[in-house]
C-alpha cells in the first residue's frame, strides 16, 4: 500500500543540474509559474570520466564509439542551432537563467557540501535535470522528495537517448519523457507522469532531448506541485526494462543512412 507523502509547508524548489540549455528552460518555466526556485549547479563530469565509466561497463570499443557519435553530432551544430532557435522562439524561451533565481555552485550533487546546502535551503521538493546519478547515501540524507526529469519513457527507455531509441526500435508512439521519483537505480523510481510527442523531420539526436524537455514542462511543474502538496502517487509502469546508452558512431551512421533516423 502506497503511504501518503507528507504535506510540505515550504514552497521552495531546488533544481539540481550540471547546466545546459534543457535545465535552463525548465528553470525558466518554473520561475514563470511563480515557484520559489533556487539552483544547485554541479561541476559537469569530464568526457574522460564518462568514457572510462562506460568502458568499465561496456568495453572500450563501445565507449569510444559512443564518444564518436557525440563528437559527430556536434559537427552538425549549425543544423541543430536552427532547430533549437525555432523551438525557443515558438515557446518563448531564451538561453539564460532568470536573474532572480539564486545559483549555488557545488562540486557534485553527491558531495557533503550539497547535503549541507540542502539543509540550509530547506526545500519542499528537489528536481534533478541533467545531473550525474545521485548516490544512495546522498538520496537517503535529503529531507524531501527527489524527482527526475527523464527524456525517455520508462522502463523501456531508461538511461540516455530514450527518444532516439524509441524511433530506432519502431516504437515512435513512445517518443516521450517521464517524471519519476529518484531511487537507487538508473531511472527505476516510480513514475509520476509521462508525456509523448512527435519529432519534426528537422529533429535528430542533438535536438530530441530539447524537444522532449519542452513537451514535459507542464508535467514537471505538476510533479513538483504534487510533491509540495503531499499528493505524489508514483506507480510502476508495465513493460520491459532496458538501460540505454548513446549509439556507437558506426551504428548511428548506419541507421541514419539506411533508415533516416539520425
Amino acid at each position: 500500500m502506497q503511504m501518503p507523502m507528507p504535506v510540505s509547508r515550504n514552497r521552495k524548489v531546488v533544481v539540481m543540474t550540471a547546466g545546459g540549455l534543457n535545465p535552463t528552460i525548465v528553470i525558466q518555466h518554473l520561475a514563470r509559474s511563480g515557484m520559489d526556485v533556487e539552483v544547485i549547479l554541479e561541476e559537469a563530469e569530464s568526457k574522460g570520466e564518462i568514457v572510462r565509466r562506460r568502458a568499465r561497463r561496456l568495453g572500450w570499443i563501445n565507449a569510444l564509439g559512443q564518444l564518436g557519435t557525440m563528437i559527430a553530432a556536434r559537427a552538425l551544430r549549425r543544423a541543430a542551432n536552427r532547430r533549437v532557435a525555432e523551438l525557443l522562439t515558438r515557446h518563448n524561451f531564451d538561453r539564460t537563467l532568470p536573474q532572480t533565481v539564486p545559483i549555488h555552485p557545488v562540486t557534485s550533487i553527491n558531495a557533503p557540501e550539497t547535503a549541507a546546502l540542502v539543509d540550509e535551503l530547506k526545500p519542499g521538493a528537489i528536481l534533478l535535470v541533467s545531473t550525474r546519478l545521485m548516490s544512495v547515501r546522498q538520496l537517503a540524507a535529503l529531507p524531501c522528495p527527489v524527482i527526475n526529469l527523464h527524456a525517455g519513457i520508462n522502463p523501456n527507455y531508461r538511461g540516455q537517448m530514450g527518444g532516439y531509441w524509441s524511433l530506432r526500435e519502431n516504437d515512435a508512439e513512445n517518443f516521450g519523457a517521464t517524471l519519476h521519483l529518484v531511487d537507487a537505480g538508473t531511472d527505476t523510481g516510480g513514475t509520476l507522469y509521462e508525456v509523448r510527442t512527435k519529432p519534426a523531420p528537422s529533429d535528430f539526436i542533438s535536438t530530441y532531448p530539447l524537444l522532449l524537455t519542452i513537451a514535459a514542462l507542464d508535467i514537471t511543474r505538476q510533479s513538483i506541485e504534487d510533491a509540495l502538496a503531499g499528493r505524489l502517487a508514483p506507480h510502476m509502469p508495465p513493460g520491459p526494462s532496458a538501460l540505454r546508452f548513446p549509439p556507437t558512431l558506426w551504428s548511428w551512421i548506419w541507421c541514419g543512412l539506411m533508415r533516416r533516423i539520425w
